[in-house]
């Protein structure tokens, strides 16, 4: 288990890839960023993403991938089914003590159970290789599909709490969730998502 959680580095995201029993999910690299901004390009993704710009164009994608090169705050994983993109899920950095999942998924992905999946894998990966105590995460009050992908992951609301949505160009209520690790251990049995060395 790596125990600095305070600098995780790219390598450990980079040399593995997460598999599920429907999907795959890698580092995104430059040759994606076509299908990323193809995807990424609707309002109803944006809309509840935080950070998502809408419209999205490739210019946005080819600089989110090169920052994520550059910047060890975020450890980001495409998703696919099939050798397709779907959508992407993460855990962002930027505050070291409370490390946080995000997600989103193309809208022709929506109801699939994909969200939960990806989510779960990912959830697996950070417990597993990180050595810290808990993940935090957030769904607008708005997005009750996005709250039941938490909830089924063994996350429990703790709140609410204002953030501006870059989309919506102001500010709206998000369900603040905490998964401990004590929960995660006593849930881990939900599926059989591995890893693959590259």
């Amino acid at each position: 288990m790596l125990q600095d959680i305070q600098s995780p580095t790219l390598r450990e995201a980079n040399s593995c890839i997460l598999q599920t029993e429907r999907l795959t999910l890698r580092q995104p690299t430059l040759a994606d960023v076509t299908a990323i901004s193809r995807l990424a390009d609707d309002r109803r993704i944006a809309e509840n993403t935080r950070r998502l710009p809408h419209p999205y164009s490739q210019d946005h994608a080819t600089e989110f991938v090169r920052a994520l090169a550059d910047d060890r705050r975020e450890t980001v994983f495409l998703i696919e089914q099939d050798y397709s993109l779907i959508g992407m899920v993460g855990i962002d950095w930027r505050e070291p003590a409370a490390p946080e999942l995000g997600y989103w998924l193309g809208v022709a992905h929506w109801g699939q159970g994909f969200g939960t999946e990806a989510a779960r894998a990912t959830i697996d990966f950070f417990f597993e290789e990180f050595d810290a105590e808990h993940l935090i995460a957030g769904a607008r009050v708005a997005n009750p599909a996005s709250r039941n992908i938490l909830e089924k992951c063994g996350f429990q609301w703790n709140g609410v709490e204002l953030h501006r949505f870059e989309a919506l160009g102001s500010s709206t209520p998000v369900d603040r969730f905490r998964l401990s690790r004590s929960v995660w251990s006593s849930l881990k049995n939900w599926s059989a998502s591995t890893r693959r060395e590259r």
